[in-house]
This record gives C-alpha cells, sequence and structure tokens, in this order.
C-alpha cells in the first residue's frame, strides 16, 4: 500500500501540497483535543470517579484559552439599528 502511495504522489505532484496541508491540520487537531484532554477541568472522561467536575474549579482562574474582549459594552450601530427596526 505504501509503495502505491508514493508512485502516485510521483505522478501527481500536484498533490503534496493538499496531503501536506491536510496532515497539519489533522496533528493540530489531535494535539488540541489531548491538550484539553489532559490540562481542562471541564473535559470529562471519567463520568462515574467525578460526575460534576465544574464544582471544584477555581473562580480566580480563567478557564479560557483566549479573552479578547472580557468587558461587554453595547455598540452604538447596533443599538441604532435595533431602535430603527421597532
Amino acid at each position: 500500500m505504501n509503495g502505491g502511495f508514493i508512485q502516485l504522489l510521483r505522478k501527481r505532484k500536484e498533490l503534496i501540497p493538499l496531503i501536506g496541508i491536510v496532515g497539519c491540520a489533522a496533528f493540530g487537531a489531535t494535539t488540541t483535543m489531548i491538550y484539553f484532554l489532559l490540562t481542562k477541568p471541564d473535559v470529562i472522561l471519567n463520568k462515574t470517579g467525578n460526575p460534576e467536575p465544574w464544582e471544584m474549579l477555581d473562580p480566580s482562574k480563567p478557564q479560557k484559552l483566549l479573552t479578547i474582549n472580557q468587558q461587554w459594552k453595547p455598540v452604538e450601530e447596533l443599538e441604532m439599528v435595533k431602535k430603527m427596526t421597532r
């Protein structure tokens, strides 16, 4: 099977970047999944051992991977559109 795959890549060189990009995406998805499984307390693998893990979370520790606009402010343009549509 491996020999046929390599021969296919030699015949169709335009597939090499596609396979590289798909391989990188699969690797990234797998490593992200492993990271979340091992470090995030809200991901449950064993429901019988701890069925409610969110009760043990520290509220002072941020749980998001990335927090961009933490304080919510109403958008003026959106408020104007809401008033116009009423």
